[in-house]
């Protein structure tokens, strides 16, 4: 199925049902006054986020999802009946924002969660509200409300541990082929790789991470030039990127130094928040390279480069945030085992850090909360006594 990470769709709430203008009309009971039920509500729509769904792909087909309105109101106080509700199912990750005045709407950030993007309609009242003393036979009543309509942008980003990031043909699919059970398509021209591909990794202590591999950015991406450019946005949830370099270019003319210094200018240009993720140096395709040479290779690179080098430590004694550099060869796996347990290493320490504050962040809450109401109670109890 093509990838499909971007849609736009109108979804048009129902409308309330009107109320009823009715008098009660029986054998015997003369006056019977007014009895005109309220109209029902119309049904509202709602987005579900799906773990089952992958694309956006549903969309592009379909634009237009409209509600049921609700049943206008009747006499004998009947009420009319609501308007059903539409539930669309978007995968995780979705972000919806408004088309026109691009107003956040709801992010679709885990599974089973379920936002309202467009309010069904109140339904109008009967004449058995408008009844009173001095106006006992009321004729008026109310319409109902039309819903919301509103165009909506939805747009898909991924959600992953860790972010690949490179210029085409750097190795990137063959990485994540590498280390995961993901099959993206590999091969020796540039541009292979035309939408984004998750994989996970899994570690042999039954822990794992996922990556998302996206296509490869070239000169000029932030301004449109080339494919990656559309699909940086699924980097933006990432907590970890790793930018791969081709240390062993085929072309004697291309410079792996410019190439990669490159793709950091198109990053900034980008996003500034993305540029200034964590994010490692890994130097691919050391299988193109006689053994003896490769040290000097890399170290060359680095040289001119102007990255410090940064060695693997199973100890967590790292500092987590510390830019690091590997050496490997996707194709015959060296050097990849010892990049995932470091990533593993980094997650775990990122994951228990966001743990901590979240829970000390939780803490001060329910701190606030008790003391708010530690005040009303003595603030009240005088007022008792």
């Amino acid at each position: 199925m093509k990838f499909i990470d971007e849609a736009r769709i109108e979804v048009i709430a129902g409308k309330g049902g009107n109320g009823a203008a009715s008098f009660r009309r029986e054998k015997y009971v003369p006056f019977g006054g007014p009895d005109g039920g309220d109209g029902g509500k119309g049904g509202s729509v709602y987005a579900l986020a799906d773990e089952n769904v992958n694309t956006l792909v549903e969309y592009r087909f379909v634009k237009k999802y409209l509600a049921q309105h609700g049943e206008r109101g009747r006499g004998a106080d009947c009420y009319g009946k609501g308007g059903d509700d539409i539930e669309l199912r978007m995968p995780v990750g979705t972000v919806i924002a408004d088309a026109d005045t691009g107003e956040l709407v709801a992010d679709l950030t885990h599974h089973g969660q379920r936002v309202m993007i467009a309010r069904g309609g109140k339904g109008g009242l009967g004449n058995i509200h408008f009844k009173s003393s001095t106006n006992r036979a009321p004729r008026q009543c109310t319409p109902g409300e039309e819903g919301e309509a509103r165009m909506l942008k939805l747009e898909l980003k991924v959600l992953a541990d860790v972010g690949l990031l490179g210029m085409p043909n750097a190795g990137k699919s063959t990485f994540i082929r590498s280390v995961s059970a993901a099959k993206p398509k590999v091969a020796d021209y540039p541009f292979t790789t035309l939408h984004p591909n998750l994989g996970v990794v899994r570690m042999p202590d039954t822990k794992s991470f996922v990556i998302a591999d996206i296509p490869g950015l070239i000169e000029g991406a932030a301004d449109g030039a080339g494919l990656g450019h559309r699909f940086l946005k699924h980097l933006q949830r990432t907590g970890l990127l790793l930018h791969i370099v081709d240390i062993a270019p085929f072309d004697p003319d291309v410079d792996p130094v410019r190439e990669a210094r490159a793709i950091l200018e198109e990053l900034k240009k980008y996003d500034e928040e993305l540029f200034a993720k964590p994010r490692w140096l890994v130097l691919n395709k050391l299988d193109m390279l006689p053994e003896e040479e490769r040290e000097l290779t890399v170290s060359a690179f680095l040289e001119a480069y102007g990255w410090k080098w940064g060695k693997p430590d199973d100890s967590l004694g790292f500092d987590a945030d510390t830019p690091r550099v590997f050496a490997i060869s996707a194709l015959t796996g060296e050097g990849t085992r010892e990049l995932t347990r470091a990533i593993m290493d980094y997650l775990n320490v990122r994951r228990e850090r966001e743990r901590a504050e979240r829970e000390a962040e939780e803490r001060a809450a329910a701190e606030a909360k008790a003391a708010a109401k530690a005040a009303r109670a003595s603030i009240l109890k005088p007022a008792a006594e």
